[in-house]
């Protein structure tokens, strides 16, 4: 059955404020806490592979809570609002430079940002889940999945656009203030979006599970069209947080803050937040792209394409001159790079839902919540891995942070600009061929996943 045009943008709303805050966190967060708040990059990178860590470890735990969840809203939609406004706050609360001596706020830091990826994975699992019970039709589901995406891009764009610009006006892009103010503003956003979605959606399919958690479990631990999505997930995840996480320091480093270019004779700046807004509008594109391409490629082969041109694109991307044309031509490289991460985004939730109807047929289990929290955990993992490796590779090649700069006057030694140059290019790059070594086993054809929904429809109850 096809749903409305209304819930599935509604569906989309509610990705808006989680792809806000995870961008933050990804891209700017690992920044804030080695040049704003004041940590080293160990302690900063420590901090940002413990919490992740536990935050993917906690997503199955929020799986099993979901399935087993009934209320007159359904199983997972009412964590919507039941969650958002300890999201809100523990955003804000994750942006607070306290008045604390080294230690003091190095506590604050691990409190404060575990707070938050545990409201996140509370939130975010239940919202991810909802897709395997609003439709059974497995095209249906990327269409839904498209219209998730296409509007947490949309939300990533305006917080990364004008992350730069809000902190100068709240007190400056140098000062705590200036930071905490920022998210203030992100954090009323993403109260108003989650209750915005969970009043335009509801829950169609009717899942019940006839196994015991531990089965649960035991089931998902021989699903192999599992183990091989989240490896190529987090690979995936892995691409994108290791370049996003470097831009903020390849723009104060290699390309400079006060740069400008010019387009038919207008002149603008050229920094990280237009450098990563682009990014997220050019998301979008993609994202409205998959669903003609998936459908006409078929899933698995959409995501291994896109993979090789993500390898070829990111090694070109190293080759590109620091000149005015070489800037246009990062510009370029972006736009193409993003466009293919954008195609890939939804894909990954559709096929998410694939494993679970699989799931389903296979060991008889309705644990749609268990098996989408996977998907969670491997971008929490990604971003984990990711964060913390760009962080100790830094520290490794001895960049300076802003903070020694002003304490010793030092300047960013050759090696550290090289290796930032590496996060920008060959790394990613060879993450993106991991990804598609491990598609190449994955076994859900198209074909295989009609026959599965055809068997599950006689099943089901659907409203």
């Amino acid at each position: 059955m096809t749903r409305s045009l209304s819930e599935k943008i509604g569906y989309g709303f509610g990705d808006m404020p989680t792809s806000m805050f995870w961008k933050i966190f990804s891209y700017y967060l690992p920044f804030f806490y080695s040049n704003i708040f004041g940590l080293s990059l160990i302690d900063a990178g420590v901090l940002v592979l413990v919490t992740r860590i536990w935050d993917a470890v906690s997503d199955p735990m929020m799986g099993i809570v979901a399935d087993r969840t009934n209320t007159r809203w359904g199983k997972y939609r009412p964590y919507l609002l039941w969650m958002a406004p300890m999201f809100c706050i523990c955003g804000i609360l994750l942006f607070t430079t306290p008045d604390m001596n080294y230690g003091g706020k190095l506590v604050w830091a691990y409190v404060t940002y575990i707070l938050m990826m545990t409201v996140y994975t509370a939130i975010n699992v239940p919202y991810g889940a909802m897709l395997g019970v609003m439709t059974d039709d497995s095209n249906e589901k990327t269409a839904y999945s498209s219209f998730r995406m296409f509007f947490a891009y949309g939300g990533s764009f305006l917080v990364l656009f004008f992350w730069e610009p809000l902190t100068n006006f709240m007190g400056g892009y140098d000062t705590p203030l200036g930071w905490l103010g920022a998210m203030v503003i992100a954090a009323l956003a993403g109260l108003v979006l989650f209750v915005v979605c969970f009043m335009m959606t509801h829950e169609h399919l009717k899942t019940v599970s006839t196994v015991s958690v531990g089965n649960d479990f035991h089931a998902l631990l021989r699903n192999k069209p599992w183990w091989l999505l989240i490896g190529a997930a987090l690979f995936f995840n892995l691409f994108n947080t290791i370049r996003g996480a470097t831009v903020a320091y390849f723009f104060q480093d290699i390309i400079g803050r006060d740069v400008a270019m010019a387009f038919f004779g207008i002149s603008f700046l050229f920094y990280a937040g237009l450098f990563l807004g682009v990014g997220e509008v050019c998301n979008m594109l993609g994202v409205a792209s998959c669903v003609p391409i998936a459908n006409r490629m078929g899933k698995k082969s959409t995501f291994i394409m896109v993979n090789v041109l993500l390898v070829v694109f990111s090694v070109l991307f190293y080759f590109i001159p620091l000149t005015p044309e070489g800037f246009w031509m990062m510009l370029v490289a972006q736009v193409l790079i993003s466009i293919l991460t954008g195609i890939v985004s939804p894909l990954v939730w559709s096929m998410y839902g694939d494993v679970s109807d699989y799931a389903e047929l296979e060991y008889k289990t309705a644990s749609t919540g268990f098996i989408f929290s996977s998907s969670s955990m491997a971008q929490k993992f990604g971003g984990a891995i990711g964060g913390a490796a760009v962080l100790w590779l830094l520290s490794a090649f001895g960049y300076v942070t802003d903070v020694d700069q002003m304490s010793s006057g030092a300047v960013q030694p050759h090696e550290a600009l090289q290796c930032l140059n590496w996060l920008m290019s060959l790394i990613p790059a060879a993450v993106a061929g991991l990804s598609v070594l491990v598609l190449w086993f994955y076994p859900l054809t198209t074909e295989r996943i009609g026959e599965i929904n055809n068997e599950l429809r006689k099943i089901r109850s659907i409203e």
